[in-house]
C-alpha cells in the first residue's frame, strides 16, 4: 500500500490580501508552496468548511514531481482574521483561488480536495474549466439540502448513531432537536461562554463519531474544555455558517452544471462506508458526468473508485493508498 510521503516544509509562504468580495481589505489569505517549483501544479482544497491546512496535507504528493500549493480559506487556519464571516461565501473562495493562481503565474492546475474541498473544487471547475488540468476528489459532498440534513438532522447518520445524536441534541429545546443547526449556531455565537463551549464540545463528539470507519463504543466522553477556546470554536461556526446557507450554491446545484467540466480528467475516490458524505453522492456525480463512459487513458473521464472498508477521513490507510495512487497515475499522464 502507498503511504504518505515524508514531511516537507514550504519553500515559500505569505499572506495574500484577498481583493475579491473584500471591499474593506479584511481578509488575508495564507498561501504556502511546497515541493518542486517547476513541477506539476496542484492546489490542495481543505475541508470543513472551516478547518484549514495541516502539515500532513503536503504529503499526498511526490515533492520532486509536484508544485504543491496549499491555502487556508477565508477565516480558516492561518488566514486572517480567524473566524471572519463577512464576505465569506463559496463565490468569494473561488475568486480567491483564481487570484492565487494568477499571482503564482500558473496557467492551469490540478485540484485535490475532499468533502467540502471536493465541493469547492467542482464549483471552481465549473466556473474556470480552462484553468483545471485534472481533479482528484475524495468523499464528494454535493452541498444540497439533503446532504447537509444527512449529517445534521435526525433522519440521516443519527439513525446509525442514535446514542451519539442524543448526546448532541438532548440539552436543546425539544422542538429544535430534530433539526438542531439553527439552535446550535445561536449557542456557538452567543455571549454565554459556557453554553458556547458545551455546544462546541457536543458537536465535536458527534462529528468524531461518524467521520472514520472503526469499531465504535460510545462512552459518553466529552471534548476537553481546554480545546474549546475561541480559535477552536471558529471552524465550527464557519461550518454551520455555510450549512445554514446551503453552501451558498442552492441556486447553482453542482449536478445541474456538469457540461463545462466534462472533459476534465477526474478521479473520484470514496469510502464505501463514508457516514459523513454517503457514497451515493459520488455515484450520482459519476452517473451525471457527460464523459463518464470514456477511459481514463483518454484524458476525458470521470473514474469512480469506491474503496472497501473505508469511511470519510482522508487519513485512513485505504484512502491514503487510493489518493496517492491517483497522484502517481496523474503525474504519469500529465508528463
Amino acid at each position: 500500500m502507498h503511504e504518505l510521503y515524508p514531511d516537507i516544509e514550504p519553500f515559500f509562504s505569505e499572506h495574500m490580501l484577498a481583493d475579491s468580495l473584500n471591499p474593506d481589505g479584511t481578509h488575508q489569505i495564507y498561501v504556502e508552496q511546497c515541493g518542486n517549483p517547476s513541477g506539476i501544479p496542484v492546489v490542495f482544497l481543505h475541508g470543513g468548511p472551516g478547518s484549514g491546512c495541516r502539515a500532513q496535507h503536503r504529503c499526498y504528493f511526490d515533492p520532486e514531481i509536484y508544485h504543491i500549493i496549499l491555502f487556508d480559506q477565508r477565516g480558516c487556519g492561518r488566514s486572517r482574521p480567524s473566524g471572519e464571516l463577512a464576505n465569506n461565501t463559496t463565490q468569494a473562495l473561488i475568486l480567491d483561488m483564481e487570484q492565487i493562481r494568477q499571482q503564482l503565474d500558473i496557467n492551469s492546475w490540478m485540484l485535490f480536495g475532499g468533502s467540502w474541498g471536493a465541493t469547492l473544487g467542482l464549483y471552481y471547475a465549473q466556473h474556470y474549466p480552462s484553468r483545471v488540468s485534472s481533479m482528484i476528489l475524495r468523499g464528494v459532498f454535493l452541498g444540497r439540502p439533503q446532504d447537509i440534513d444527512w449529517v445534521y438532522t435526525a433522519n440521516g447518520a443519527a439513525k446509525l448513531f442514535p446514542e451519539a445524536w442524543q448526546q448532541l441534541v438532548k440539552p436543546l429545546p425539544l422542538a429544535e432537536q430534530s433539526a438542531p443547526l439553527p439552535c446550535l449556531y445561536r449557542q456557538l455565537t452567543g455571549d454565554n461562554a459556557k453554553l458556547s463551549t458545551d455546544a462546541f464540545s457536543r458537536l465535536q463528539l458527534w462529528e468524531s463519531s461518524i467521520v472514520m470507519l472503526r469499531d465504535y463504543h460510545y462512552g459518553g466522553e466529552t471534548v476537553t474544555k481546554g480545546n474549546a477556546e475561541n480559535s477552536a470554536i471558529a471552524p465550527a461556526i464557519i461550518q454551520l455558517h455555510y450549512s445554514l446557507n446551503h453552501c451558498f450554491i442552492a441556486d447553482q446545484p453542482l449536478l445541474d452544471n456538469l457540461e463545462p467540466i466534462g472533459d476534465i480528467p477526474t478521479q473520484l475516490i470514496h469510502g464505501r462506508y463514508d457516514l459523513v458524505c454517503p457514497v451515493e453522492q459520488s455515484w450520482q456525480l459519476s452517473q451525471r458526468w457527460p464523459q463518464a463512459n470514456l477511459n481514463i487513458t483518454n484524458l476525458n473521464v470521470v473514474n469512480l473508485n469506491i474503496v472497501p472498508l473505508a469511511g470519510h477521513a482522508a487519513s485512513e490507510p485505504a484512502l491514503v493508498d487510493a489518493l496517492i495512487a491517483a497522484t502517481i497515475e496523474f503525474s504519469q499522464i500529465q508528463k
